[in-house]
């Protein structure tokens, strides 16, 4: 009798699976500029767990602004942050804008799809690649 996997899984038990990859690397395109003038870009994030996408609906602040909600989580999930210490919500409230929508997209990408790599296609010859969206600034080849 053959066993069946989960939808998706070729070869059910038997097959060689990679390891869960729960944490992921990223470079911000500004970075963070702390009290102390130091910009720290290097980071990384972990997968979210339900808990995390459920308790910043308790807080106040997400209640009075649902905006809020992306703040509260991202400081929930970046696990580290060139040398700072500990990352919160109050260190993404002072990150740049365009740090945060590069966060809040970073977040989407490993959550939904569980990588950092995006498919596009050349805008001159059609042409379908990958990238990696992790670990490389804008403009870096």
């Amino acid at each position: 009798m053959r066993r069946e996997g989960p939808p998706g899984v070729a070869g059910g038990a038997a097959a060689v699976r990679e390891p869960l990859r729960t944490e992921f690397e990223f470079e911000l395109p500004r970075g963070f500029v702390d009290e102390s003038g130091t910009v720290h870009r290097s980071g990384a994030m972990r997968l979210a767990t339900a808990r995390d996408e459920l308790v910043p609906l308790r807080d106040v602040r997400v209640r009075e602004n649902p905006a809020y909600l992306s703040v509260v989580l991202l400081g929930r999930v970046i696990t580290r942050l060139g040398t700072l210490g500990s990352v919160h919500d109050g260190t993404v409230e002072n990150m740049f804008a365009s740090d945060l929508a590069f966060l809040q997209d970073f977040y989407r990408q490993i959550n939904a799809e569980g990588h950092t790599r995006a498919a596009v296609a050349c805008p001159h010859c059609a042409e379908s690649f990958e990238v990696e969206l992790a670990g490389s600034r804008l403009g870096e080849s």
